[in-house]
């Protein structure tokens, strides 16, 4: 190894041009001015003079030395008002004086104090001498005020070594390594000055922090030049330089030709083997060392341990326990804080648990790694009584700990504590960090207080993309679907979202635009996905497959289903398109198709296909597939089918069947199968059982809102005002509310909001003067209140009957603005009700356009007058044969736009094809073939759409 080191000394004076080249210096510029600001509040003159020569007095002398020892005593307030005095009496400051006030000034962390020194200095005696200019770089090197010590450094008329060494490792500590560098470089080509023992190590630890191997190599070869070979403390540097640059063979030779080697150098090439993950030869190493008896240290065993814990191997890790045990080092506090780290990686929270009980001393790293032990196994209440633990102990929290446990407070839903955690992450200044703050807007999302999750993310200074990420989900959570979307949209400008993050935003944003039927933003976040290469697996194609299917775009759903992996929960989401469509005949023949390519269904597969034989009256098939579940495919039912079976029979008429049923369930019937019951009662109008099945709904849950909804439609549809009243009165004391009646539909790739009663939409006037016009000729032809349904107070008054509820403002407001002869697509938040759904289905007979109306129960597919869902509504064909003449002659605006989006449809129309038990169910249409070219402008399914002329609508000039 010597001879070595000597061919690299003698290679070095043959290769000293090169070198030189790439050592070329930079100059030096000095441009930052000091800030002046007092350093007490009495001080209201300036020093008079700082002069090394005028201490010739016997006064100034003992004044001076009266200064040193307040300097000494560390009474910096004192020294400070000292000085005061002295500058009073015009009594002169000597240098030995004001170096020990500045030094005190960097013992104490004193600021404020150290700029006005250096501002007094600045003024009176520039350039600074090395003493004094070493000083004050100490001082700016130790506040990590970089700015002004390399102001200070160009001051200085000279500089020694130990100015250069400051300089040069307050860069490399604060990370600023270009510099570091470059300082060094000067350092070598300045005269009468070479670097040392303490210079290397920070040139090292640079070349290391950047990592740059090549400058790395040339400071070994300077090394050798300057005969510090040998040197234990720099050799050791040498090894982490190269261990940080990943070249383990020369870390290697380096510390094999070590004369003599300490414990540092030990640890420096095991923690090497271990951050480079070769494992097996950091373990080789620990062992060596262990053979030559060179005892290990907290150092050394935290860097087994953390491998251990890497190589995920619970044998070892408890093997290296045992040997923490015997050498006696489990009352290290940082031995003991990574074994727990150790066994929660492992899932042994027991164990971590064990070690943190007996540890005799705990600082807080020990509570937050115990806290997030329990945070980490699902253990939350355990997490949160630990905190209040460390609080009573009287362990000050740092920002980790408020992190981890506002994390376990959102998964518990303890937003009173999480309100408590906040305050105090605000007094002690954390909140200024963005993993505190993340936390906080998860916390308040999971507690659905969205507008303060909003407010803590608006004060954030420098979001990452997690607080992007956050707030995102968060108001998906919260249905605030809109501001979803425009949080996406200012995302994509602020920031690149990584993979893992923008999966994550993706689906929110997917969820958000099926809840309020954006299909073209939906459009553009699958393209966005597509553009930023996000990787296609997982849960992504099934969350765009959902949004397509819940947007009513099955077409653009087989798209997607075709190009991707067609596992169940693919063909489970297809299936539950078309129940939500009530289209039960595709939905089985889709079943059917599933089970010959060898996919079995699951429990969740029968849900969908028992609610689409619900929907379309398939009585029979429903339960012929219910029956089928555990004799052919062997699963249980569990309480969601036994509800779709209620669903089924009651929704045909069969509600003594059904009750029979609920009856012989062999577990106890839940809220959900009496509500199916309730929703059956209240569309056969059967008040008495609903009752009953009321009473056990409430015994149970008395908060959902729309078990209260169903009862008051009950009782409204029934007549019985009484019980109108007493469902208000009880919603009123359990403080139910209902949200207002909002429907979204989609225009040009905008989305319009409508709300019940909305006065204040810029074309409401236009709005409302279509609905007349409807309203009037459902007048005409005897369609009156008690036919349009009755009292509805849900989502608007008894005098809001016809022009108030939101999906008619979205429909007037799609036959105003849409193209002509396009479907118009509408979603909205709470179930129909019996009035809407009978106006649009007049409407769709009168205009000739199909409406798609997604409400909180199905889809609603209205066209020429009949809906999917197979309503027993008034027949709206009927109705428009009963308009008279003068209607049909298109003397009413509504006649003319009528005719004007009249169109041709190339297929047939809907036919009714009928069940097994005789029962008539609709047949839309075909399922495409299973083919991975399938083209859905070829498919029998899809119809063309002739572009009709974009003349004036009801007077009002539209652009096409």
């Amino acid at each position: 190894m010597l001879s070595i080191f000597k061919t690299s000394r003698l290679s070095f004076y043959a290769k000293t041009s090169q070198i030189s080249k790439t050592l070329q210096p930079k100059s030096l510029f000095f441009s930052l001015k000091p800030q002046t600001r007092p350093f007490h509040s009495k001080n209201a003159g300036i020093v008079h003079l700082l002069n090394t020569q005028n201490t010739n007095t016997l006064p100034s002398q003992s004044r001076n030395s009266y200064l040193n020892e307040l300097c000494l005593s560390g009474s910096l307030e004192q020294a400070l008002n000292y000085l005061d005095s002295m500058q009073k009496l015009d009594i002169c400051v000597d240098q030995d004086a004001f170096i020990a006030l500045v030094n005190l000034c960097e013992k104490k962390r004193a600021h404020d104090e150290g700029l006005r020194l250096h501002s007094i200095a600045s003024e009176k005696m520039t350039p600074y001498s090395v003493r004094l200019g070493n000083a004050f770089l100490s001082m700016f090197v130790r506040f990590g005020d970089m700015g002004r010590a390399w102001y200070v450094f160009g001051k200085m008329f000279e500089r020694d070594l130990f100015s250069w060494n400051v300089l040069i490792g307050g860069y490399a500590k604060a990370g600023i390594f270009d510099k570091a560098l470059c300082l060094y470089q000067k350092l070598l080509w300045v005269g009468g000055v070479k670097p040392d023992v303490y210079t290397f190590p920070c040139v090292l630890r640079t070349c290391g922090g950047v990592p740059d191997l090549k400058r790395g190599k040339e400071v070994h070869v300077h090394l050798i030049r300057f005969g510090f070979e040998a040197d234990v403390d720099i050799v050791n540097a040498l090894i982490t330089m190269y261990v940080k640059c990943g070249d383990l063979g020369s870390a290697r030779l380096v510390f094999d030709g070590m004369r003599r080697r300490d414990r540092i150098s030990w640890n420096a090439m095991i923690s090497g083997y271990f951050e480079n993950e070769e494992f097996t030869e950091g373990l080789k190493l620990f062992i060596t060392m262990r053979e030559v008896l060179m005892d290990p240290d907290f150092i050394t065993l935290s860097s087994v341990i953390s491998a251990c814990e890497l190589l995920g191997d619970k044998t070892l890790g408890r093997e290296i326990h045992g040997y923490v045990m015997k050498i006696g080092f489990l009352n290290d506090v940082s031995v003991c804080n990574f074994l727990m780290k150790m066994y929660s990686s492992f899932g042994k929270w027991e164990e971590a648990e064990f070690i943190f009980r007996i540890m005799d001393s705990k600082d807080v790293v020990s509570w937050n790694i115990m806290i997030s032990v329990y945070d980490n196994n699902s253990l939350l209440e355990k997490a949160v009584d630990t905190y209040k633990m460390m609080e009573a102990v009287g362990i000050r929290p740092d920002e980790i700990t408020i992190a981890s446990v506002i994390s376990a407070c959102a998964c518990l839903g303890e937003l009173e504590l999480g309100i408590k955690l906040h305050e105090l992450a605000k007094r002690t200044g954390f909140i200024s960090d963005v993993i505190v703050a993340n936390t906080l807007i998860d916390m308040y999302s999971r507690c659905k207080s969205i507008d303060k999750a909003l407010e803590v993310f608006h004060q954030i200074p420098v979001k990452d993309v997690i607080s992007w990420n956050a707030i995102i989900l968060g108001l998906q959570l919260n249905n605030r679907c809109f501001e979803t979307l425009v949080f996406f949209q200012q995302m994509k400008l602020n920031l690149k979202p990584t993979s893992v993050t923008l999966f994550s935003v993706l689906s929110a944003c997917a969820t958000s635009c099926a809840r309020i039927g954006a299909l073209m933003r939906g459009k553009e976040i699958h393209a966005h996905a597509l553009r930023t290469g996000v990787v296609f697996d997982g849960f992504l194609p099934k969350i765009l497959l959902d949004m397509y299917v819940r947007c009513g775009r099955m077409k653009l759903a087989w798209n997607q289903f075709y190009s991707n992996k067609r596992d169940v929960s693919a063909w489970t989401i297809l299936l539950t398109g078309y129940a939500e469509q009530g289209q039960g005949v595709l939905a089985v023949e889709l079943f059917n198709r599933m089970v010959d390519s060898k996919v079995n269904p699951d429990e969740v597969t029968f849900i969908s296909l028992l609610c689409a034989c619900s929907r379309s009256g398939m009585v029979t098939e429903g339960l012929e597939y219910f029956n089928s579940m555990q004799q052919k495919y062997l699963i249980i039912p569990n309480l969601k089918h036994y509800a779709c079976i209620v669903d089924l029979l009651g929704r045909a008429g069969k509600l003594k069947e059904a009750y029979e049923f609920i009856q012989k369930i062999p577990m106890k019937p839940d809220a959900a199968i009496w509500g199916a019951l309730l929703n059956a009662c209240r569309i056969h109008q059967s008040v008495e059982l609903g009752e009953l099945a009321a009473e056990h709904i409430f015994a149970t849950d008395r908060k959902n809102v729309g078990y209260y909804i169903l009862l008051f439609k009950l009782y409204a549809d029934s007549g019985k005002r009484d019980g109108v009243a007493k469902v208000s009165q009880m919603m009123r004391e359990e403080g139910v509310t209902v949200d207002p009646g909002c429907s979204w539909m989609e225009v040009k790739g905008e989305v319009h909001a409508f709300v019940g009663g909305d006065n204040f939409h810029p074309q409401i006037k236009e709005i409302n003067a279509v609905l007349e016009g409807f309203y009037e000729r459902m007048n005409a032809v005897g369609f009156s209140n008690s036919e349009c349904g009755s009292v509805d107070d849900v989502e608007a008054s008894k005098d809001e009957i016809f022009c108030g509820h939101s999906e008619r403002l979205a429909i007037a407001y799609g036959l105003i603005n849409a193209a002509p002869g396009m479907p118009i697509w509408v979603k909205k938040n709470l179930h129909m009700c019996q009035s809407c759904h009978n106006t649009i289905k007049f409407i769709s007979k009168i205009v000739c356009r199909d409406f798609f109306v997604r409400d909180t129960e199905q889809s609603h597919h209205f066209k020429d007058g009949i809906c999917s869902c197979n309503d027993e509504g008034p027949n709206a064909d009927a109705m428009v044969k009963k308009l008279p003449s003068t209607a049909k002659s298109g003397t009413k605006f509504f006649i003319i736009m009528a005719q004007k989006l009249r169109y041709k449809e190339d297929k047939e129309m809907p036919k009714q094809s009928t069940s097994k038990d005789g029962s008539k169910c609709r047949d839309v249409g075909v399922l495409p073939p299973l083919s991975s070219n399938y083209n859905p402008s070829s498919s029998p399914a899809a119809s063309s759409v002739p572009q009709s002329s974009k003349d004036e609508v009801f007077g009002i000039s539209k652009s096409p």
